[in-house]
């Protein structure tokens, strides 16, 4: 994986001229925790408190899906990533999805 390819959540660089714009990249997965895992969250849900494991399992998510939307500008020749964003949805009971896109395009 490409660690060269500059990533901003902004739609332009400041000194940078933008030679291609060369349309959407992104990554996603698709993540469950397990029957024993949902179980302590309801009981942690009723006393209060971080969900440790939904909070590591988000974090794995987004750094999954980040590295497969670098992976995708790579392929497309991307050397930046306007306008980044996460995304996440419901997919089924107990399983979400994280998407993380933006806008591929070459640089000066």
């Amino acid at each position: 994986m490409r660690e060269d390819i500059k990533v901003v959540t902004t739609y332009d660089i400041a000194n940078v001229e933008i030679l291609e714009h060369i349309g959407l990249v992104q990554g996603s997965t698709v993540r469950s925790r397990n029957v024993g895992a949902d179980a302590f969250a309801f009981l942690k849900n009723v006393i209060g408190g971080e969900l440790v494991g939904y909070s590591k399992l988000l974090k794995t998510s987004r750094d999954q899906a980040y590295a497969r939307m670098l992976e995708d500008a790579e392929s497309k020749g991307a050397d930046a990533i306007l306008g980044f964003r996460f995304q996440t949805s419901t997919v089924a009971a107990g399983a979400a999805e994280i998407l993380a896109y933006g806008t591929a395009v070459k640089i000066k």
